[in-house]
């Protein structure tokens, strides 16, 4: 089992800012659509994910809560 530290430092490399990402679902009154694309701007201390949706939001992603997938470049070329 990993601490919440250990978590936190596994978002912080696999989601560098930069990387891009599409939502899936999120539980919130003020989500993107499902299927919006956004680009990671960090992991706070949290462990929240930071993204700047393409709809101009800045809503957070929150691991284990929020379903998104990662987007590698060679899917957007």
């Amino acid at each position: 089992m990993f601490t919440k530290q250990e978590i936190i430092e596994i978002l912080r490399r696999r989601y560098k800012e930069g990387q891009k990402v599409k939502l899936i679902k999120m539980d919130d009154i003020q989500a993107p659509p499902p299927g919006t694309m956004g680009v990671v701007t960090g992991v706070d201390d949290a462990g929240h994910i930071h993204v700047k949706w393409e709809t101009g939001s800045s809503l957070s992603l929150i691991y284990g809560e929020d379903v998104f997938e990662p987007i590698d470049e060679e899917e957007t070329a």
